[in-house]
């Protein structure tokens, strides 16, 4: 378990849920248009390049519906581009894990399922993936999940 301090991201949003395979549409649609019409580069106040895929405002836990969103993290939400959300994320605790492998066959979706099966004291506030230099390589790469934690 890892200490996260609070950050901000500004990206787009998809409210969606797990039940009748609605994400496995709602994502991946959300990632076509975040990376087809580029929208890291318009993102001020970025940090750094790196893509955060975060999964938020859960109903209850990851069977019901939440809200997932594709940005980049920032120093500050004082200019937010038409179109975007901004949102800042709280401290809190995380368990990390790492999706190896062949990112466009499911690499991250499998790590998820593992996680569902096996991930115990889930707080349901925010969890996240990030999809940085090591994920460059989509047919090898490496994308790091956090999952919120209670605190014990």
């Amino acid at each position: 378990m890892t200490q996260q301090k609070a950050f901000k991201i500004i990206g787009i949003t998809v409210r969606t849920t797990n039940q009748n395979g609605q994400a496995t549409q709602d994502i991946p649609a959300l990632w076509h248009r975040f990376m087809g019409n580029n929208l890291a580069a318009i993102i001020p106040n970025k940090l750094s390049d790196d893509i955060y895929c975060l999964y938020t405002e859960y109903e209850k836990d990851h069977t019901l519906p939440y809200t997932t969103m594709i940005g980049c993290k920032v120093s500050s939400l004082d200019t937010i581009p038409e179109g975007m959300t901004g949102k800042t994320i709280s401290a809190g605790s995380f368990t990390k894990y790492t999706a190896k492998g062949n990112l466009a066959q499911g690499a991250v979706y499998n790590e998820w399922k593992n996680i569902w099966a096996t991930a115990t004291n889930r707080a349901f506030t925010t969890d996240y993936e990030i999809y940085g230099a090591k994920a460059a390589n989509p047919e090898n790469g490496e994308v790091d999940i956090f999952v919120g934690v209670k605190e014990i």
